[in-house]
């Protein structure tokens, strides 16, 4: 039975991944912060016939990675799908060093040490995939700290894909628009969620990614809605 891990999987994009993974030959590893949330995740993974494994960790330390690490066990895992993140907009000269750092070890750290910990369990023909966002490649106003984070994650993948091709293991990067989740409650301003992409059009890609076979190189996905960026 393959193995498959969505960090942020408590809804939105990482709920909508689960579920379009989720079938009887696969166990789906979800993690999150919300244990209610995370719980309707699995339920609606196990109505597929999945086996649903579910590991609530705080992303924002060590500690929180560490025991993730550990909760996942020894047994080999076909993808690790780095979707976790969290989002901060405000003017560049009002962002603390605590939310800065806090920003950066969700969205790049964490996702940084999940995959060098857990690189053991991936064989050939295995899959890192990362959920980035259009904010890897444009700048966006007072969107600093995020978009930071982002062409982090951008420079990281890229480097590690030419050390892990020749081990048959594939580094894939999604670059989503906006895409209509919770993570815009937090976002100053009014957003047309309706011109906005739904988290099922993004667990598309992804189950397009993965199926393909593994020694088919998909490097970079682009998902952009005709009605812009964001």
């Amino acid at each position: 039975m393959d193995r498959y891990l969505i960090t942020g999987a408590s809804r939105g994009i990482g709920r909508a991944i689960a579920i379009m993974l989720a079938d009887k030959d696969k166990e789906v590893i979800i993690h999150g912060r919300d244990k209610k949330a995370l719980d309707k995740t699995a339920q609606l993974v196990e109505k597929k016939g999945s086996k649903a494994t579910k590991i609530v960790a705080d992303l924002s330390n060590t500690k929180g990675v560490d025991y993730l690490i550990d909760e996942i066990g020894t047994k080999s895992i076909k993808a690790i799908i780095n979707n976790a993140g969290i989002t901060l907009v405000k003017p560049f000269e009002e962002i603390t060093l605590e939310e800065w750092n806090n920003i950066f070890f969700i969205n790049v750290t964490a996702s940084f040490l999940l995959t060098q910990k857990l690189l053991p369990l991936l064989r050939k023909g295995s899959s890192i995939l990362n959920i980035l966002s259009t904010a890897s490649r444009k700048g966006y106003t007072k969107w600093s700290a995020y978009c930071m984070s982002k062409y982090a994650m951008e420079g990281f993948t890229q480097s590690i894909r030419g050390e892990l091709q020749p081990k048959g293991i594939r580094v894939i990067n999604i670059y989503p628009g906006g895409t209509a989740t919770d993570i815009w409650k937090d976002v100053p301003g009014e957003w047309d969620f309706k011109s906005m992409m739904k988290p099922t059009v993004v667990a598309d890609a992804v189950k397009f990614a993965l199926d393909n076979p593994s020694d088919v190189l998909i490097d970079n996905l682009t998902l952009q809605n005709t009605a812009g960026d964001q």
